[in-house]
């Protein structure tokens, strides 16, 4: 796998199915992704990783949802992992992934992750977008 930093994230490039991002763990403020231990909170795409600046689902801004909207690849739906546990988006949010007809489902951190997982290994396209817990 070759690593390339792009627009603040990390692009990879995969060489075969072993390489498929995952991710391998959550917790402490941040995640393992590939073996990498990225601090706070990220966005997982199936090439990539990039950081998101919001630690709460009340700091979440359009501007966290960029890569996705960016991705080569439009995901089919975006995970949405809203920290220790589920809540809902603020209604700007909603409407906002609405208008860019973004599908999303919402769900703990954990469980989005687990989700990613399960649905990358099925070889579809979906985006998450997790934030960081202790």
């Amino acid at each position: 796998m070759v690593d390339k930093f792009q627009s603040g994230g990390v692009h990879m490039e995969l060489q075969g199915e072993e390489d498929l991002l995952l991710v391998d763990g959550y917790g402490d403020g941040g995640f393992r992704l590939q073996g990498v231990k990225v601090a706070g909170s990220v966005v997982v795409l199936e090439d990539g990783f990039h950081p998101v600046k919001a630690t709460s689902l009340l700091d979440l801004a359009e501007d966290d949802f960029v890569s996705v909207l960016a991705a080569p690849n439009k995901p089919e739906f975006i995970l949405i992992g809203t920290g220790e546990r589920m809540n809902l988006l603020p209604a700007t949010l909603r409407k906002y992934l609405e208008e860019k007809g973004y599908p999303y489902e919402l769900m703990d951190t954990g469980a989005a992750a687990r989700t990613f997982n399960v649905l990358r290994m099925e070889d579809r396209r979906v985006a998450a977008l997790l934030l960081a817990v202790s």
